[in-house]
């Protein structure tokens, strides 16, 4: 399988002909363009960063194959577009592409007491890659790749150190990262490195690895 980081939160995999387009939100320039050569998208959550409504709306009405796989929030906003837009909760599981997908989690991360806890899920697919959204829920599943989101009004290092601990991945890469500079994501991928004894790898938005 192959993973492509594009910028903030947004990646794709890639596995033969099928592609899975995780989060393509409007931090990301070119999330319409990933949208279009897809057949089907996973959603986390209804911030905006995570979810552009303008863009997978026009995309339904302009792609029939296309499915969309969110939380009940982001699902209504998008409506059923019969049947094409499946709600998602924690222990769900399907097939989307080709794909195996498990749902994980359910809260976003605590931005502040005076915020209302919000909705968020995770996707660990073909049980190999875990992005958690804007949470650091650890699943019961194993898994080798760890999606680790470093940056936003949320994220602490001395969490993602716990979390990346915890799942124990084969491998972790930074997303969620727009917030910080080059040297604030080297900054946190040393202190994760020492920490875990797991390489915390930066890839440049739209490189690739193989995961």
């Amino acid at each position: 399988m192959e993973l492509t980081k594009y910028t903030h939160a947004t990646v794709v995999l890639t596995k033969g002909e099928q592609t899975l387009v995780i989060d393509p939100g409007a931090y990301t320039p070119n999330s319409a363009e990933l949208v279009a050569h897809t057949t089907a998208v996973l959603v986390t959550h209804d911030h905006p960063d995570h979810f552009d409504a303008t863009i997978l709306g026009a995309a339904l009405d302009a792609q029939p194959d296309l499915r969309v796989w969110a939380p009940a929030n982001v699902a209504a906003e998008l409506g059923d577009r019969d049947g094409r837009v499946t709600t998602v909760t924690a222990g769900d599981a399907f097939e989307a592409a080709g794909f195996a997908v498990q749902v994980v989690g359910g809260d976003h991360a605590v931005i502040h007491a005076d915020i209302p806890l919000m909705r968020n899920v995770g996707y660990v697919v073909d049980g190999n890659v875990y992005h958690p959204g804007d949470a650091y829920f650890v699943p019961e599943e194993s898994v080798q790749t760890l999606l680790v989101p470093t940056s936003g009004p949320w994220a602490k290092l001395g969490e993602l150190v716990d979390f990346v601990r915890a799942v124990h991945p084969a491998r972790a890469v930074q997303i969620h990262d727009l917030m910080l500079s080059d040297a604030g994501k080297g900054s946190f991928a040393q202190f994760t490195g020492q920490l875990t004894g797991v390489e915390l790898v930066t890839v440049p938005d739209g490189e690739t690895i193989t995961v």
